[in-house]
């Protein structure tokens, strides 16, 4: 009877541990690899740099844009600007112009 409760008292003690160092295994393995794990993050990190670079090329982009637009505005048009524009939309070309045809 005595020996019978030592052994279980060694079996309990015994599984415990092995429980709950499973757990801990599990939660551990999930920190590094899961869905949100330290491998995740250094994913989202790599892809939020490339989206921080598209965003500063639109942003540059956008700010050539506004710079041209601003030289087309009432109160100060680019005489140059204006007629490069007629031109391109019209499709007409200056007497003094070379025109390259292409193929």
């Amino acid at each position: 009877m005595v020996v019978r409760r030592g052994v279980r008292s060694i079996v309990v003690t015994l599984l415990l541990y092995l429980v709950s160092s499973a757990a801990v295994g599990y939660f551990m393995f999930h920190a590094q690899h899961g869905s949100r794990g330290l491998e995740a993050r250094s994913d989202v990190q790599e892809a939020l740099r490339a989206e921080e670079e598209q965003l500063a090329a639109l942003v540059s982009e956008r700010k050539g844009w506004e710079q041209r637009l601003s030289l087309m505005r009432d109160e100060a048009v680019d005489r140059d600007l204006l007629e490069e524009r007629a031109r391109t939309v019209l499709g007409r070309v200056h007497k003094n112009d070379v025109v390259i045809m292409g193929r």
